[in-house]
């Protein structure tokens, strides 16, 4: 898996993003390789509050947490 179950972890329990959000958002991240916060904010999923939260805990969490565009 590419992407950390720590970071789904964080999207389904602290932000209540159901799992068939996060599991399009994900289906989309493997045809773009792009940001999957910011593919769910593209999607309408997160708010940008939502999005800075999701960026502030990978900070604390010892860094990136997903991969970056290829």
């Amino acid at each position: 898996m590419p992407y950390s179950p720590q970071l789904l972890q964080y999207l389904e329990q602290e932000l209540a993003l159901p799992p068939e959000s996060i599991a399009m958002a994900l289906r989309q991240w493997q045809q773009q390789r792009g940001s999957l916060p910011i593919i769910l904010w593209q999607y309408g999923f997160i708010t940008l509050e939502q999005l800075d939260r999701i960026f502030e805990w990978l900070e604390q969490t010892g860094g990136n947490r997903f991969p970056k565009s290829v």
